[in-house]
This record gives structure tokens, C-alpha cells and sequence, in this order.
């Protein structure tokens, strides 16, 4: 009986992402190269996105729709700094109501266009006391106490195996690489541990303070989950956090989205340009490996 229900629920996933992909390569032609997770703030940079193709997310079979304040909710593909890129506008989230295999759909099904890397970014609290709201802080290692996980249940044999390693979850070749263009470029890159929770309620500073005792420098609300799937189906990952805000209990000062957004915008402009160094620079890369 296992086994039957197995294979459906193994057919039924495989069978909306095809759809999805196949919706989606009807629109264009680009295979991109790197698929970007865009987080709080960063939507403009998908409009410097060339020869672009703009498809919302509600238009694609079976992309789950973000509800979430600050996210388009819209799949961009086309080419960013030389760079055959795909960049999701937007993400869904736990606090959203969404599944775990809901948030690992789109990238998922950005490696079944062909994406070889993931770079992720997301706006996070600072728990790390030397941080300070506006820090762009490059992910080493992240912590998943979110309780849940896109690999439970029936594996993909395709896709990936039983049971990834997760020792190199962020590839340290691609972290060399965002810290030499973060020193060309003049912005600053801190380096952590990122912890993923929930939401959608801040944290409370006694969670705060486990936190710190776990070894975690930020704290947010999505990025781990999709990691988890990019890893499962091979593909090289990349996480930068925004640090918007020092977590409760670090200032005497209550939390809100809307300083979290303030700060978010604020850092735009540098977080923005070390992405767009920084996917030139993969570019480089893929076409001196290749020549």
C-alpha cells in the first residue's frame, strides 16, 4: 500500500512541475544560469533585467502566490550583467499558510529550466550584537527550526537523493567569490549563521537570547526551506541576509514591518549593486569554464 501511494504522490509533483516548466518555456527562451530569490526591498532590481520576459506567478501552473508585503509575486527571466538569469520577485512563506513543498515549487522548478545556482536573499534580524540594522551579512550555515522540511515524504528519485549532505549547504567556492566582489566593490560582507523560524510574529527576546546561546548571527522567516530543495536537486547555493532590524531584546525599542521595510530600502542601493556585481561575476565565470 506504501508503495502505491508512493508513486502517486511522486507522479502527481512530477506532473505539476513539467506543467509549470512547460508553461514557462513557452514564453521564453532563456535557460538560465542563475535562478535569484529576490527578498524585502530588492524588487527593482528584477526591472534592470534585459531582453526580459515577465510572467506572474498566478499565470504559471501550479507557482504558489505570494502574499506577503514588498513581493510582486512575478518570475523574470532574461539577462542581468551578461548573465542568463531567472529572478523570482517575490516568495511564499509558513506564516502565509503555505506547505513546505509549496515554497521549494519555484525552485524547483528553476532548476528544471535548467538553473545551475541559487542565490538567495532575504531581510533578517540581527542577533549578533556587533551587528547593525543595514549589514548585508553572507550566509555560512543556517539552523532549521522551522520544524518542517520539503523533503519529507515520498523522495524523487530524479531529483535528488534520500539523504543530502547538508555540510556545504552554501558552496564555499561561490562564498569566496561574493567576498572578493564584496571587497572590489566596496561593500562591506559580514559572515554568519542564519536561523530560520516561522513567523509571522517577531521573535521574543528569550528566543532571541536561545538564538545566540545556538550560535546564530540573524534570524528570519523564510530561505531555509528553499536551500533544503536547492540542495536535494544539485544545485550550487548562495544566501545573503539584509539585516533590517536588531532582534528583540538587543535595543529597547519594539519591532515593526515598517522599519523593517525602511531599512530594507535604505540598503537597496549597495545590496542591489553587489548583486549585480556579484551575478557578472558568476557569468565570467560559467563562460571561462566552458571556453
Amino acid at each position: 500500500m506504501s508503495d502505491v501511494s508512493d508513486v502517486s504522490i511522486e507522479t502527481v509533483l512530477e506532473r505539476q512541475l513539467h506543467a509549470a516548466t512547460a508553461a514557462i518555456s513557452k514564453r521564453t527562451t532563456v535557460v538560465p544560469r542563475v535562478a535569484l530569490v529576490l527578498g524585502s526591498g530588492l524588487g527593482t532590481l528584477a526591472g534592470e533585467v534585459s531582453d526580459a520576459t515577465s510572467i506572474a506567478y498566478d499565470e504559471i501552473p501550479h507557482f504558489p502566490r505570494s502574499t506577503a508585503p514588498g513581493h510582486a509575486g512575478e518570475l523574470i527571466l532574461g539577462n542581468l550583467e551578461g548573465t542568463s538569469v531567472a529572478v523570482l520577485s517575490g516568495r511564499s512563506h509558513l506564516y502565509e499558510g503555505r506547505t513546505p513543498a509549496e515554497i521549494a515549487f519555484p525552485v524547483r522548478a528553476m532548476r528544471g529550466l535548467g538553473a545551475e545556482i541559487l542565490l538567495v536573499t532575504n531581510a533578517a534580524g540581527g542577533v549578533n550584537l556587533d551587528y547593525r540594522p543595514g549589514d548585508l551579512m553572507l550566509i555560512t550555515d543556517h539552523i532549521n527550526l522551522t520544524g518542517h522540511s520539503p523533503l519529507i515524504g515520498p523522495n524523487l528519485p530524479g531529483m535528488g537523493p534520500r539523504f543530502p549532505d547538508m555540510s556545504e549547504a552554501y558552496d564555499p567556492a561561490l562564498r569566496e567569490v561574493a567576498l572578493r566582489v564584496s571587497s572590489q566593490c566596496g561593500v562591506p560582507l559580514r559572515e554568519g549563521v542564519y536561523l530560520g523560524l516561522t513567523g509571522p510574529s517577531f521573535e521574543t527576546p528569550a528566543e532571541i537570547r536561545m538564538a545566540r546561546m545556538l550560535g546564530a548571527d540573524a534570524v528570519g522567516m523564510s530561505t531555509v526551506l528553499e536551500v533544503l530543495a536547492a540542495v536535494h536537486c544539485g544545485m550550487r547555493t548562495l544566501g545573503i541576509s539584509c539585516i533590517t532590524n536588531m532582534a528583540a531584546g538587543v535595543l529597547p525599542t519594539k519591532l515593526s514591518e515598517q522599519d523593517v521595510f525602511a531599512t530594507a530600502e535604505q540598503a537597496r542601493p549597495w545590496f542591489a549593486q553587489l548583486l549585480r556585481d556579484l551575478v557578472r561575476e558568476l557569468g565570467i565565470r560559467d563562460q571561462a569554464s566552458n571556453a
